[in-house]
């Protein structure tokens, strides 16, 4: 078998803190000298946070337009809404998928009891470009719970 050489990294691009009103993420991207990469407008690490009790995600209602967003949890508990109607609270190892197209209004909230009696968060939020054809296509939501999705082991 043929060895090949590692390629050249030709870009590390550092997380910075972004203050979404009371909670931080260290946000990826958009980066200073890559707006995107590929179809990827942001990557957003949130936490891991530790919330006191009586504190927690707040993200109030908020229009998305000609994207989609991929949330997945690896600690803790949001409660989505929108405004078609979606009412869903997403857990770790769980997808939300939320596409914008012509336009949706969504929140992100911390629940009950984290909320009352503090919590932890831990989770990855990617926002993806649609193509040009789909971006007015009419906005979806979509919920995969950890036991619809594949798992993965690591070898011993």
């Amino acid at each position: 078998m043929e060895k090949t050489s590692p390629s050249k990294i030709d870009l590390v691009i550092q997380a910075r803190e972004k203050d979404l009103g009371g909670f931080s993420v260290r946000r990826a991207l958009p980066y200073a000298t890559h707006r995107m990469v590929g179809p990827f407008i942001f990557f957003d690490h949130m936490g891991p946070a530790i919330f006191d009790p009586g504190h927690g995600i707040d993200v109030r209602p908020h229009p998305h337009i000609n994207l989609a967003t991929v949330t997945y949890l690896f600690e803790g508990r949001i409660h989505h809404r929108d405004s078609l109607g979606s009412d869903q609270v997403i857990e770790p190892g769980a997808i939300n998928w939320m596409i914008a197209g012509r336009g949706i209004v969504h929140s992100e909230r911390s629940m009950e009891p984290e909320r009352s009696q503090g919590g932890r968060l831990n989770g990855i939020q990617l926002w993806v470009a649609l193509p040009e054809e789909f971006e007015e296509i009419p906005p979806s939501f979509s919920h995969h719970g950890k036991e619809t999705l594949p798992r993965f082991k690591q070898k011993e």
